[in-house]
């Protein structure tokens, strides 16, 4: 029996009911949710998803009773027969932490900087048990080993700086189960998170709910986490429900176009066939006096003139299972081929060609290399002392690396937090010569540049795109000016010859030359991002290096600057080093992957093979972690769990970096582990294959 085919057995622990939010604005009344209603029983997982401003959080944070006090809140939320709405912040804080748990997006802002993380967790248990100090010290210590915090009574007098992303988000979830509540309430907990502390936090939060008996609310916009976790699921869209349906419904028929749209713009870890994602034109709209009619519309491709008329309720498909709702005049004409949900036999969402890249006809090793990386290492000095430091140290951030990038290649660089990606990206676009090794960019040694104008002209063919567009584009300039800064920059003084370069990078881009007098912030984040592209591609580079470019955007807008980076490289012939933790992402857009742990690449190859068949341990738990889309898939794969701490990287001694989480090391003889923690493996390959790994038994 599937979790969307076991039915409730007691009522509803939380009933909201057309619950409405507003808030006071320069430009009119923003109503940020708009008649929401769902019920949430006993042990169940509701996941309500949706693109930023939709209306989940403020969905959240009105159930929690954090709105500000300028809100205005209507409805009806019912905890266990007792109405929330119109009590006091006095008598919403015993119902916070004792009856409602919840868990931020930053587990850095929620937790208090000057307390120990066990302080913290005992005042929780203090306020709402009156438990004595010794009592609630003892059950913190017990909170924080139940979420996998090692060595817990010692860490519990550590502070929060002294934790990493994922043992602090543990922590918040440790405080917000202290008190057994019936409900929990995760608001994006795992979005800056590693694919594998991801796993970890997940198998916590399930294990929260078994230990408490608690509800969950999850609120997320990663569809994989979704499939995973949930028994329902919400989707909002313009402040209020558009679609809700058992998990396995709503993945495997989805009848709301809206909803279509953003399965089809999630590219897919398990498919290694890649064509182009199916993003979702347009942008939400803004709640502000909104017209009459399907706010969707503007944006729908099967809209037609009736849903003009009037906004359509969520109302039941007729025999749909549990209770599938959707909110569209035309979701009875919906059918799934077994390939795409079309109206007619047509496509609700037409798949774009795929574009071809002429250069990729070419054998790899008949291409030019624009990227060469030989040996190269960086270290750091570890210093100590307030005034007269001293070094006592050296951390090894990236240890003799080699790769290489051909031209109209695409190669993804991957790996958690701290294993040496960006430190690699740095020590190439400084174009200086390494602490050790070489650099080379379109077959010039960055060790025998000489002078401005030979630097210059090399910088000319490497270019950069950040994560946030917003911090990488100076607002007090207008685009036309952003984007005319390189070509200045590179020697261009004809005026004419710049405006009509911009007006051809915007075109390219897809982005309206018309705009370009605007500022950055009269642009979305999906626009701000093709600006920042468009300004990298000003000089003709040959390499552009992308650095985690589409993890700050909602998945429809990712999927169009997907899309459009590999029309570019088809285009314009380029190549790309692209660094991301999604690695569902790398999978769609790489032509090869390179795995980094603390410092060293572990396994290079073709994408395919590497995600097909991973050798390295390392790697093998990497993929094995990431959330499939797909309910079915999830609820059967078996994910391998990393344990044991990371070692330092001040280490520099003989041996494997990862013995010490690594799950085959366990099954080898003594012999074997020896060799492990005595020699440091290699880098090599097996057979006729491009596939390498760093693993002695690999």
């Amino acid at each position: 029996m599937t979790r969307s085919e076991t039915g409730p057995a007691t009522g509803p622990l939380l009933s909201v009911r057309n619950l409405a939010v507003s808030f006071p604005s320069e430009a009119g009344r923003v109503d940020a949710v708009r008649g929401v209603d769902f019920d949430l029983f006993p042990g169940r997982t509701l996941a309500i998803v949706g693109e930023s401003g939709s209306g989940k959080s403020v969905t959240a944070m009105a159930v929690m009773g954090l709105l500000p006090e300028y809100a205005s809140v209507t409805g009806s939320i019912t905890l266990s027969s007792r109405q929330l709405l119109g009590l006091d912040d006095r008598q919403m804080s015993q119902v916070r932490g004792r009856n409602l748990g919840m868990i931020f997006q930053d587990p850095l802002s929620s937790l208090t900087p000057i307390f120990s993380v066990g302080q913290q967790i005992v005042e929780a248990l203090e306020i709402h048990q009156n438990m004595d100090h010794d009592v609630a010290w003892k059950r913190a210590v017990e909170l924080l080993d139940l979420v996998g915090i090692p060595h817990a009574a010692e860490r519990a007098r550590s502070f929060p700086h002294e934790f990493s992303g994922g043992m602090r988000q543990r922590v918040v979830i440790a405080i917000a189960m202290a008190n057994d509540p019936q409900i929990i309430i995760a608001d994006e907990p795992t979005t800056a998170l590693d694919v594998t502390v991801q796993a970890q936090i997940l198998d916590v939060l399930r294990l929260s709910q078994t230990e408490t008996g608690a509800a969950l609310i999850m609120i997320t916009h990663d569809l994989g986490v979704v499939a995973g976790i949930a028994d329902e699921v919400l989707v909002m869209y313009a402040g209020r429900p558009v679609e809700r349906a058992p998990v396995d419904d709503l993945f495997t028929r989805p009848l709301m176009p809206y909803t279509i749209g953003l399965l089809g713009a999630v590219p897919r870890v398990d498919v290694a066939q890649r064509r182009p994602l199916v993003p979702i034109q347009g942008n939400p709209p803004l709640l502000v006096d909104l017209p009459p009619g399907c706010p969707f519309q503007p944006r729908c491709p099967v809209s037609v003139p009736r849903c003009g008329d009037r906004e359509p309720d969520l109302a039941v498909v007729p025999d749909a299972v549990g209770g599938h709702s959707v909110a569209c005049i035309r979701a009875h004409e919906i059918r799934y081929d077994g390939r795409n949900s079309c109206i007619d036999g047509r496509p609700v969402y037409p798949v774009p060609p795929v574009p071809d890249v002429p250069g990729a006809r070419v054998p790899r090793e008949q291409r030019p290399a624009v990227l060469q990386l030989t040996g190269v290492s960086k270290t750091f000095p570890l210093l100590k002392g307030a005034i007269l430091k001293r070094r006592v140290g050296s951390v090894y951030a990236v240890s003799n690396v080699d790769l290489d990038i051909r031209e109209g290649e695409t190669l993804g660089l991957v790996g958690e937090s701290g294993c040496g990606k960006t430190s690699t990206l740095l020590e190439i676009m400084n174009l200086r010569p390494p602490q050790h090794g070489s650099i080379r960019i379109a077959g010039v040694d960055v060790a025998q540049l000489r002078g401005r104008d030979t630097e210059r002209q090399l910088r000319r063919k490497l270019q950069m795109v950040f994560q946030d567009p917003m911090g990488a584009l100076d607002p007090r300039m207008t685009v036309f000016d952003i984007l005319a800064e390189p070509l200045q920059a590179v020697g261009e003084a004809d005026r004419a010859a710049i405006a009509a370069r911009v007006d051809e990078l915007m075109d390219l881009v897809g982005l309206n030359p018309e705009h370009s007098d605007r500022f950055p912030t009269a642009f979305s984040g999906g626009q701000r991002q093709r600006i920042a592209i468009a300004r990298a591609l000003a000089t003709n580079p040959s390499l552009v290096v992308l650095d985690e470019p589409v993890s700050a955007l909602d998945v429809s807008i990712q999927a169009g600057v997907i899309n459009l980076l590999n029309e570019l490289k088809a285009k314009l012939g380029l190549s790309y080093l692209f660094v991301a933790h999604d690695l569902s992402v790398v999978r769609h857009i790489s032509d090869r992957v390179a795995v980094m742990y603390l410092g060293r690449i572990v396994e290079i190859g073709a994408v395919d093979e590497v995600f097909g068949g991973p050798q390295h341990p390392y790697t093998q738990a990497l993929l094995s972690a990431i959330p499939v889309p797909d309910p079915m898939v999830e609820r059967t794969r078996e994910r391998i769990v990393l344990r044991g701490e990371l070692p330092s990287p001040t280490d520099a001694g003989p041996g494997c970096r990862f013995v010490s989480r690594c799950p085959l090391y366990l099954t080898l003889d003594v012999a074997q582990q020896a060799r492990c923690t005595g020699e440091t493996p290699e880098l090599t390959g097996r057979g006729d294959r491009d596939q390498q790994n760093a693993c002695h038994f690999r």
